[in-house]
Formats: C-alpha cells, sequence, structure tokens
C-alpha cells in the first residue's frame, strides 16, 4: 500500500460516480424490464468484465469447488436479492431517496458486526454515528411529499436491500482467504444460475420490445457499476487498503442525489438535504471509530 496520490483520490471519485450513477439507471431500465430481469441483466453483463479480469490474471474461479455452497449462499443474499429489491423498490421510489437508504450500510455491517464477530464491538462513537444516521432516515421516512401510504413499502424494500449487503459481506468472511477476483467471479455466476430460471418463468422479457434508453441503462448498470466497478475496488484496495477506499460511502449518496436531480429531474426537498447530511454524518463518525480501531491494531 502506499499514500493517497492525486489519482487516487480520482480513481476513488470516480468509483462513487459510478455507483451511485446506478440509481437512476434502476429507474430508468424498470420503465421497460421487471425488477428479476433487472437484477440478472446486472449480473450477467457484470460478470464479463470480472470473468476477463480473472483469466488475464490466471486466477482460478471456484464456484464449483467444495466451497460452492457459500458461493451460491453468498451470490444470492448479496447480489440476487438486493438487486432484485433495489429495483422493486425503485419502481415507485424517486432514485436520489434509493441512494440515501442504501447509503446506511456501514451503520448495519457495524450494528450486525457487534453482534456476529469478535473485534467489531460498539463504542461511544459508532453508536452516535448509528443514532444520527438512522435518525436521518427516519426523519426522510416522515416527508410526506415524496413517501406516502402508497410507496412506503417500496422505501422498507429498498432499506432491506441494503441489509442483504451487510449480511452478504459477514457471510464472505467465511471465505476471507480466498481472492477478491475470484470471489466476485464465482458469486456472480451463482447469481446468474439463480436468477436465469426466474427470468424464464416469472417475467420473460423478450416477449415485448424494451425501450432504448431502459436497454442501454440495464446493460451499463451490468457492465459498468456491477463489472468495471468491482475491478476499480479491487485496485484502489490493492494500492491504498480498505480504510482508503470505504471513503466511497460518503460520496455515493450525494453524487446519487446530484445525478437524480441531472437526469431525471427528481424533487430534492428540505428533509432529503437534512437526511442525506445526518446520514454522511452518521457514516462519518462509524469510520472515524473504525480508522483509529485499526491504526491502534
Amino acid at each position: 500500500m502506499r499514500q493517497p496520490k492525486l489519482i487516487d483520490y480520482i480513481l476513488l471519485t470516480v468509483l462513487a460516480l459510478i455507483w451511485a450513477s446506478a440509481f437512476f439507471n434502476i429507474k430508468i431500465a424498470t420503465y421497460s424490464f421487471g425488477p428479476v430481469t433487472i437484477a440478472f441483466l446486472r449480473v450477467f453483463f457484470g460478470a464479463i468484465p470480472v470473468l476477463l479480469l480473472c483469466y488475464y490474471k490466471n486466477i482460478k474461479i471456484e464456484a464449483f469447488s467444495k466451497d460452492w455452497h457459500w458461493f451460491a449462499m453468498i451470490g444470492f443474499i448479496n447480489l440476487v436479492a438486493p438487486f432484485f429489491l433495489i429495483a422493486y423498490g425503485v419502481k415507485s421510489v424517486q432514485s436520489n431517496l434509493a441512494a440515501i437508504l442504501m447509503s446506511t450500510t456501514p451503520l448495519s455491517s457495524t450494528i450486525l458486526g457487534h453482534f456476529y464477530t469478535k473485534h467489531e464491538k460498539f463504542n461511544l462513537v459508532k453508536t452516535i454515528g448509528i443514532l444520527i444516521g438512522f435518525a436521518g432516515i427516519i426523519f426522510l421516512f416522515s416527508d410526506n411529499l415524496l413517501i406516502d401510504e402508497n410507496n412506503f413499502g417500496s422505501a422498507l424494500l429498498i432499506l432491506l436491500g441494503s441489509t442483504c449487503y451487510v449480511i452478504g459481506g459477514v457471510l464472505t468472511l467465511k471465505i476471507s482467504k480466498k481472492k477478491n477476483e475470484n470471489v466476485t467471479g464465482s458469486i456472480l455466476i451463482w447469481a446468474i444460475i439463480i436468477l436465469l430460471p426466474l427470468v424464464f418463468f416469472m417475467e420473460q422479457p423478450w416477449q415485448s420490445v424494451p425501450r432504448t434508453d431502459s436497454l442501454i441503462s440495464a446493460i451499463y448498470l451490468g457492465i459498468v457499476p456491477t463489472g468495471v466497478a468491482w475491478l476499480l475496488r479491487f485496485k484502489i484496495l490493492k494500492d491504498n487498503g480498505l480504510i482508503f477506499q470505504s471513503q466511497v460511502s460518503y460520496l455515493i449518496p450525494i453524487f446519487g442525489t446530484i445525478l437524480g436531480y441531472i437526469f431525471l429531474r427528481e424533487l430534492i426537498t428540505v428533509k432529503v438535504l437534512i437526511s442525506l447530511i445526518a446520514v454522511c454524518i452518521g457514516i462519518y463518525f462509524v469510520k472515524t471509530a473504525d480508522n483509529k480501531k485499526t491504526k491502534q491494531h
């Protein structure tokens, strides 16, 4: 690892922009595709750059090894379930709200880590961060201009999608000694295997002609935020470490809100801004506590 240079901060910003761009593109994809199809297209096109990298670097893919059940389980919880839930929720919720709701992942992971890992325990700073962050989310749910009885359930599904990422992250610890590229490629393969029959039996997207913008967004979601972003994440992790890479958490909800306004003219209310600030402050407190602990070790 090295001290971050200008190029590293540029790459971190690009990674945040790519992941933040997923939300408004999911919204556009829902104009023509169902949530199962969107999830399938994401993992199918996302697998291409990851598997090509594994081939280029001669990294063995262990999707069907003795640990196949871990890859299958993580593929379902970390890819299939959240991709489906987010796509389903975004149909009736603004994409900027989805970006903010999904940004609670670091807060949720802190809570789960306290109960399921030996070293990730609560302290005062983390507790304050979690309380501030989730207070922002509760405040966001009180915004009657954007969340009402018609889409309240959809917003909760997006939050559930965020929780799936957290559970998937904990399960990934079971195979943490394996190469990142191998794990990512293997869980993408299993996600494709799981989703393919569901697409065939549940939605059959080939029976209608999709809008051009929806098709472009769906393919983009797979290749860029799902595939290329993971490759970029691997590079940042290798060059600068987890602490530096984790700073992307602050940028995603900010960029997601801005991009939703630019491309979809989504409404940004005062409550959206306040909840966005609260979530970012909450993440800052949690990350600060984690970083101090890492440096002490």
